[in-house]
C-alpha cells in the first residue's frame, strides 16, 4: 500500500512539475486548426463586425496568433500587455485574435478594456473552440502559418521573449 502511494505521489508531483513549453508535444503540430467562428466582443464590432471567421484571416499571406485567455486567469493578466506590446510591433505582418474562453463576455470586455487591446477578441463562453482546439487550460497561445498551420503552441503564460522568438519564425 505505501509503494503504491508513492508511485501515485510520484506521478503526481510530475504532473505539476514546470515545463518548457516545447516539451509538451502537441497532435496538431504541422496540421491545419479547425477553423471557427464567435462573436466579437462590443469593443471590436465596429472594425471587425458580429461574427469573426478565422477563415477570413488565413491564406492572406501573414501568419495568425490567437491567444486563449479568460479575465478570470492571473497568468493571462500578466500576459496581456506583452501580447498588445506584439501586437502593436507586428501588426500588419500579422493577425492576432484573442479567444475569451469559458468566461462571462461582460468580464471579457472588462479584460481588453483594462489592457486596452488593439487586437480584437472573441467570446467562446461555452468554451467550443477550446474544444475543438484541445485547449488544456488558460493561457494559451497558437502560432498559425498564414494557411492555418500549427508551428507552434505555448501553454501556459508567455514570455516577451519567447513571444518574439516563436513570431519571428512565423515571419521568415
Amino acid at each position: 500500500m505505501v509503494l503504491v502511494v508513492a508511485v501515485l505521489a510520484a506521478l503526481f508531483a510530475f504532473g505539476l512539475k514546470p515545463r518548457d513549453d516545447r516539451d509538451v508535444a502537441s497532435v496538431r503540430l504541422g496540421k491545419p486548426m479547425p477553423g471557427f467562428e464567435a462573436p466579437v466582443l462590443p469593443r471590436y464590432v465596429a472594425e471587425y463586425g458580429e461574427i469573426l471567421r478565422l477563415s477570413d484571416y488565413l491564406n492572406r499571406g501573414r501568419p495568425v496568433v490567437v491567444n486563449v485567455w479568460a479575465s478570470w486567469c492571473e497568468a493571462c493578466v500578466a500576459e496581456a500587455p506583452r501580447l498588445e506590446a506584439a501586437w502593436e510591433r507586428y501588426q500588419g505582418r500579422l493577425m492576432m485574435i484573442g479567444i475569451d474562453f469559458q468566461d462571462r463576455p461582460v468580464n471579457g470586455e472588462a479584460f481588453v478594456e483594462r489592457f486596452d487591446h488593439g487586437f480584437p477578441s472573441v467570446s467562446d463562453a461555452r468554451g467550443r473552440i477550446g474544444i475543438d482546439w484541445g485547449v488544456f487550460g488558460v493561457p494559451e497561445t497558437y502560432f498559425l502559418q498564414p494557411d492555418g498551420t500549427l508551428l507552434h503552441k505555448h501553454y501556459g503564460e508567455i514570455s516577451g521573449a519567447v513571444l518574439d522568438q516563436t513570431i519571428g519564425e512565423l515571419l521568415r
